[in-house]
């Protein structure tokens, strides 16, 4: 961006220095040598040299002293020019005013006046007509704001080209944001995938290792009932196997079957295949809710019933849902050994992470004589956990 004002800057500046050589070598070209002469080109040299100290393509950038000397030096020497009946006609300050226009800012704008004066002025002291200074002075306004035209361009592609940087940049940290986004998305649904095969797998492994080992006690004693056994354990396979491939391809799609039932459908496979005893107790009345809240409170139940028989040995497991228009609560209670210190692996984290991203509670304690309670309070206020119609 910044090589468009380097470009301009260097062309104005070239501008101005061939200006300045070319009266230095009409000088030169004069034959006969005076000391007016000597002053002329004393006085050139200095109008052309000093103003370079406060302005400079690149790197010395006073604009304002830069003008203010370019007046008194460059402007005093073309007023005295013009004023000389014999350079009628020969004399200009075009380029002079073409870069005055183009350095010009609110501090410099008095110049502008000053360059539309000048040629008038020197009415009072020469043979100037009016004419000629209304000529050179519309000459001077009009190369001034050739120079602010230039400057107003170079300006205007600068920041064209900024705001195309700036909208670049923008689009770049979009596309990061974006991948980052993607990225996190990606690992949220592996982590709750993970969840989901950790629930179900566990669950459905238990129940097959423990008929297994049933079936397999049965195999010398009853080979029949080893059989049946084997033909039901068979079934649940197909079973678990269809509800692997329903979290697969259908997880966070809403499906017509009611919490109640599932759970149902959830305590009889789980009485049948691992001898379990399960008394469900149902309060109040069932809401619709969504699919995901409904698949969270069916895997803590699972995994609240495969730790009972896994960790605590337990022959009875307590369940309980109590529907209220604000809240359900789910309690789930076993006869297992006696809960010693809590150690939260990934199944009881998440358990946890499982209700407290529904807004709920989860805790688990030790019953007063033996076993443990998991107790979960998941709030329905709010359409986030409530099916839609």
């Amino acid at each position: 961006m910044k090589k468009v004002f380097s470009i301009m800057d260097w062309g104005i500046f070239g501008l101005r220095s061939y200006y300045y050589f070319l009266l230095l070598f009409h000088l030169l070209m004069q034959t006969e040598y005076s000391p007016r002469l000597l002053a002329n080109i004393v006085w050139l040299l200095a109008a052309f040299i000093i103003p370079i100290f406060f302005w400079f393509p690149r790197l010395r950038m006073n604009k304002e002293g830069f003008i203010l000397l370019e007046l008194l030096l460059g402007g005093s020497y073309y007023f005295k020019s013009f004023m000389q009946a014999d350079q009628l006609g020969s004399v200009d300050y075009l380029i002079p005013s073409l870069t005055i226009g183009y350095l010009l800012t609110r501090k410099t704008a008095w110049t502008l006046p000053v360059l539309s004066l000048l040629p008038f002025t020197s009415m009072l002291f020469g043979k100037v007509t009016w004419n000629l200074a209304l000529g050179s002075s519309s000459d001077n306004l009009l190369f001034s704001f050739i120079g602010i035209w230039v400057n107003f361009i170079a300006k205007a592609y600068h920041e064209k080209n900024k705001l195309a940087k700036e909208i670049d940049d923008q689009n770049k940290l979009l596309t990061q944001y974006a991948a980052e986004i993607e990225r996190m998305t990606l690992l949220e649904e592996r982590s709750r995938m993970s969840k989901e095969m950790h629930d179900t797998l566990g669950h459905s492994f238990i129940s097959l290792i423990m008929s297994l080992d049933a079936a397999i006690a049965l195999l010398d004693k009853n080979p029949n009932l080893a059989k049946e056994k084997l033909i039901s354990i068979r079934g649940l396979t197909e079973q678990n196997l269809d509800e692997m491939r329903d979290i697969v391809h259908k997880m966070g799609e809403e499906e017509d079957i009611s919490l109640v039932h599932h759970v149902e459908r959830l305590v009889n496979n789980f009485q049948e295949y691992t001898g379990t005893i399960i008394r469900l107790t149902l309060k109040g009345t069932e809401q619709s809710i969504h699919f995901d809240v409904r698949q969270s409170i069916i895997r803590v139940i699972q995994e609240s019933f495969t730790n009972a028989l896994k960790h605590g040995k337990a022959t009875g497991i307590e369940l309980s849902l109590h529907f209220s228009p604000s809240r359900l609560l789910v309690s789930i209670q076993n006869d297992g050994e006696p809960l010693g210190k809590i150690k939260y692996g990934f199944g009881l984290t998440t358990m946890k992470n499982r209700i407290e991203m529904l807004g709920g509670t989860f805790s688990i304690s030790a019953l007063a004589d033996t076993g443990a309670e998991v107790r979960c309070e998941i709030p329905l206020k709010g359409d986030q956990l409530y099916a839609e119609n």
